[in-house]
């Protein structure tokens, strides 16, 4: 039976790398910063597939298709749901859903009567492109 919830795939994961760090002896800050680190490197990957399509490199030219773009950029999102599972396993999904609407309530509109969602005291803005 399939698990419509991706949360239940990520806190599956999650579980698992903590457990085969946690057997390596890894504490949990430095488990942390390992997966920060991953985070940065499937960002990279990213970046670097985009470079492949842009053919901006001159030694390898056209070297990846948006596809590859894609799926590279869910390795990130994979990796940062992963994250931060690993560091809040009791309310990943609902921290992640407290952030977004906080975040997003900036670009946005209310839906018709909510409540406008407020950035918490000493938040940090969000710095977009736009």
């Amino acid at each position: 039976m399939r698990d419509d919830d991706p949360w239940n795939t990520i806190r599956s994961l999650a579980a698992c790398f903590t457990a085969l760090d946690t057997e390596r002896g890894i504490s949990a800050e430095e488990q942390w910063t390992l997966q920060v680190l991953k985070l940065a490197e499937e960002v990279g990957e990213a970046a670097q597939a985009v470079i492949g399509v842009r053919a901006v490199n001159p030694r390898k030219g056209r070297s990846h298709d948006w596809e590859q773009v894609q799926e590279e950029v869910v390795d990130a999102v994979i990796t940062g749901m992963v994250s931060l599972a690993r560091m809040r396993p009791d309310d990943a999904p609902e921290f992640f859903a407290s952030v977004l609407a906080r975040k997003s309530a900036r670009f946005l509109p209310d839906p018709p009567g909510s409540e406008p969602v407020v950035d918490p005291p000493g938040s940090e803005p969000v710095v977009t492109g736009r």
